[in-house]
C-alpha cells in the first residue's frame, strides 16, 4: 500500500486523496447523467453535487469530534482524515434538503440521482483506504488477509505485527465495501431505468447500504469511539446503531411509497 503518492515541496500528495477526488467526479458525472433521464437540468445537478460534498465533509468532521473524545481538531492529520462517513452522509443529505428547495428542483427526483452516484463514489473512496490502510478490520488467517507497509503503519497506525511478532494480516474490509457499492451502483442503475416511483433509488440505497456496513463492521477494528457510551452499552459500533436507524426508516419509506405508487395505478383513468 501506498498512503503517500509524492510530495511537491513540504505537502504530501495522497493516494487517498487521489481516489477521492477520481470518485467525486465519477459520482457528479453518474449523478448529471441519471439526472438527465428525468428531465433534470444536468449542470444544477453539478452545483448541487459539489455542495452537497462540501456539507458531507462538515458532517464527517463533526461526527468524528462527537464519537472521538480528545481529537485534536486544529491539526493536519485532522484534516486529511476521511471523518465518519454516516456524519458525511448526514451533512450531504441535510445540503441537498436545503439546496434542492433553494433551486426549486424535484426532491425525489434528485435525490435518486445522487444516491447512484454516491454508491460509484463510495467504491472509489474505500480503495483510497485500502491504500492509505485506514478502516483496518481485524487480524484474520484467510488466505485474502492483507498485510500493510510500515508507510501505512506511521501514516494512520493501522498494526502491522501481532502479539507473537510475526507479520500480521488483517481482514480487508476496505476493498469488502467498495466492492459491495461497486455492486449496488449497478444495482441502482437498473432500478433507476424500472423505478416503481420517485425516490425509489435513494430509499434502495439506504436500505443496502445500511446491511452492508451493518455487517462489515462485525470485523474492522480501527478505533472509531463511543458515541454518548452507546457503544459501550450495547456492544455495538456507531456506525451499527446508526445504520439499524437508517435501515428502519428506509423500509417504511418503501412500503409507504410502495403502497402509494400502487394506489395509484389503481385509480381509474379520466378521459
Amino acid at each position: 500500500m501506498y498512503p503517500e503518492l509524492f510530495r511537491i515541496g513540504t505537502f504530501p500528495i495522497t493516494t487517498y486523496g487521489i481516489w477521492l477526488a477520481l470518485g467525486m467526479l465519477c459520482a457528479l458525472f453518474a449523478a448529471s447523467r441519471l439526472a438527465a433521464r428525468d428531465g433534470l437540468p444536468g449542470e444544477r445537478i453539478y452545483d448541487l453535487g459539489l455542495w452537497v460534498l462540501v456539507g458531507g465533509l462538515v458532517g464527517s468532521k463533526l461526527l468524528m469530534v462527537l464519537v472521538e473524545p480528545g481529537v485534536q481538531v486544529f491539526t493536519f492529520d485532522f484534516l486529511r482524515s476521511g471523518g465518519v462517513y454516516y456524519g458525511g452522509l448526514i451533512g450531504g443529505f441535510l445540503a441537498a434538503v436545503i439546496l434542492i428547495r433553494f433551486y426549486k428542483l424535484p426532491f425525489w427526483k434528485v435525490s435518486d440521482a445522487l444516491a447512484a452516484g454516491l454508491a460509484l463514489g463510495q467504491a472509489f473512496g474505500r480503495q483510497g483506504c485500502f491504500a492509505a490502510g485506514c478502516c483496518w478490520g481485524k487480524a484474520t488467517s484467510l488466505p485474502w488477509g492483507v498485510h500493510f507497509t510500515e508507510a501505512g503503519h506511521e501514516y494512520t497506525g493501522v498494526p502491522i505485527i501481532g502479539p507473537d511478532n510475526t507479520d500480521l494480516y488483517l481482514q480487508p474490509t476496505q476493498l469488502y465495501e467498495s466492492f459491495a457499492m461497486l455492486a449496488v451502483f449497478a444495482f441502482l442503475v437498473y432500478l433507476h431505468r424500472h423505478k416503481k416511483f420517485d425516490g425509489q433509488v435513494l430509499i434502495a440505497y439506504g436500505i443496502l447500504y445500511s446491511i452492508i456496513r451493518f455487517s462489515i463492521e462485525f470485523v474492522r477494528d480501527d478505533p472509531r469511539g463511543d458515541l454518548w457510551g452507546l457503544t459501550t452499552m450495547t456492544g455495538l459500533s456507531t456506525s451499527q446503531l446508526v445504520s439499524i436507524v437508517v435501515a428502519i426508516v428506509a423500509i417504511v419509506l418503501m412500503i409507504v411509497r410502495l403502497r402509494s405508487a400502487k394506489g395509484a395505478e389503481a385509480l381509474p383513468k379520466s378521459d
